[in-house]
C-alpha cells in the first residue's frame, strides 16, 4: 500500500518527462518524421497565391451643389469636396463593399466560376463554394486611419491586382449611380414646380397686361393723382372734365383692387422662381456631375513574390505540433496505464 501511495503522488519534473521522451524516442522519431514528410507533400500541393492591395480614402458626405453653387446655405459642417470621409463614411464604403452588387459585378467580369475551377454541373452546391472562394480571397477592412484596404488573394498575380483595382473603380461608379438616382428624382421634382411657377408668372403677367391696357400702371398714384384732378375740375365748374376724370376714377376702383391683388401675387410668386432656379441649378449640378467619391493612396500592382503559403511555416509548425501532439498522447496512455497497474495491485493487497 505505502508503494502505490508514492506512486500516486510522485511529482513530474522536466526531467522526468526528458527521460520518458527517450524511452519513447523510436515512436517520436518515426511519427515526427512521417509528420514532416507529410507536410512537406501537403504543402508541395498548395497552390501558390499572390496578393495585391488597394489602399483608398472615401471622400466626404457633402452635396457638390452646396459646396459649389449654392451661396446661401449655413452649415457646422465644413467640409468640401475635397475633404477626406470620416468613421461614418468609411463604414458606409465598407457595406457597399460587402454588397452583391459588387460581388457580381467581380463574379460575371471575370468568371469566377470558371477561375476558382467551380463545375456547376458537378458541384452540388456550386454558389456557395463559390461564395466561400470570394469570401477567402477578396478582403475589406478599414484601417485605424479611417482609409479602406481592399485586398486580393489569387493563384494569377495579374488577377489579384486587376480585380482589386477593378473594385476600387466600381465603388466609386457604385456611389454614383446610387446618389444620381436619387439626385434625378430631385431634379424632376424641383424642375415640374419651377415650369409650374413660370407658367403661373406668365398667367398673371398677361392679365396685368390686360389690366395696363385699360389705363392703369400705378394703383396708388394714379388714385391720388385722379381724385386730386376730379376735385379741382369740380371747382372750376368743368363738367365736361370732370365727367372724364370720373369714368377714369370707375375704371380705377373696379381694377385696381385685382390690380394691387395680381401685383402682390406675381411679387411673391417672382421671389419663389428665384428660389427655385438656384434649387434647380443645384440639382442639375447633382446629376451631371462626375467628382470622385475616393481617394485612391495606392493602386494595386501585380506582386512578384508569392503571399502564400508559406512552406518552410507549414513544415515546422506541422512537425513540432506531431512531435508534442505524440508525446502529449503517450503520457496520457502512460499515466493511464499506471493508474491501472496501481489500481490492480491496491486491489491484490
Amino acid at each position: 500500500m505505502g508503494k502505490s501511495s508514492k506512486k500516486r503522488n510522485k511529482v513530474f519534473s522536466a526531467f522526468d518527462l526528458l527521460k520518458f521522451a527517450w524511452e519513447k524516442r523510436v515512436i517520436l522519431i518515426v511519427v515526427t518524421i512521417i509528420a514532416g514528410l507529410a507536410s512537406i507533400f501537403i504543402s508541395l500541393a498548395i497552390h501558390d497565391r499572390f496578393k495585391s492591395a488597394v489602399i483608398l480614402f472615401p471622400a466626404a458626405s457633402v452635396s457638390i451643389a452646396k459646396s459649389l453653387v449654392e451661396t446661401s446655405e449655413i452649415s457646422m459642417d465644413n467640409r468640401d469636396i475635397l475633404s477626406f470621409g470620416k468613421e461614418e463614411d468609411a463604414e458606409r464604403m465598407l457595406q457597399i463593399l460587402h454588397s452583391n452588387q459588387i460581388k457580381d459585378y467581380v463574379v460575371m467580369k471575370y468568371d469566377l466560376m470558371k477561375h476558382y475551377r467551380i463545375d456547376p454541373g458537378k458541384d452540388k452546391f456550386p454558389y456557395t463554394k463559390l461564395d466561400i472562394k470570394y469570401k477567402n480571397n477578396i478582403h475589406f477592412r478599414r484601417t485605424e486611419f479611417m482609409s479602406i484596404e481592399i485586398t486580393v488573394f489569387d493563384e494569377d498575380k495579374e488577377y489579384a491586382a486587376n480585380i482589386a483595382n477593378d473594385i476600387a473603380a466600381y465603388i466609386d461608379s457604385t456611389i454614383h449611380n446610387m446618389q444620381k438616382d436619387r439626385a434625378l428624382e430631385a431634379l424632376n421634382i424641383v424642375e415640374k414646380e419651377y415650369n409650374t411657377t413660370q407658367a403661373e408668372i406668365e398667367e398673371l403677367s398677361d392679365s396685368i397686361q390686360k389690366i395696363r391696357e385699360l389705363g392703369i400702371v400705378d394703383y396708388e398714384s394714379q388714385a391720388a393723382a385722379l381724385t386730386d384732378a376730379y376735385a379741382q375740375a369740380l371747382t372750376r365748374g368743368d363738367e365736361r372734365a370732370a365727367q372724364s376724370i370720373k369714368s377714369r376714377i370707375n375704371v380705377l376702383s373696379e381694377y385696381g383692387g385685382i390690380y394691387v391683388e395680381l401685383s402682390k401675387k406675381i411679387e411673391s410668386e417672382l421671389e419663389r422662381l428665384g428660389q427655385l432656379k438656384v434649387k434647380y441649378a443645384a440639382a442639375k449640378v447633382n446629376v451631371e456631375q462626375n467628382v470622385p467619391q475616393i481617394f485612391i493612396v495606392d493602386s494595386a500592382k501585380v506582386s512578384e513574390r508569392k503571399a502564400e503559403p508559406k512552406r518552410s511555416i507549414i513544415v515546422v509548425v506541422s512537425t513540432i505540433s506531431a512531435f508534442a501532439l505524440t508525446l502529449l498522447f503517450l503520457l496520457i496512455y502512460n499515466n493511464i496505464k499506471t493508474n491501472l497497474e496501481i489500481s490492480a495491485v491496491d486491489k491484490e493487497q
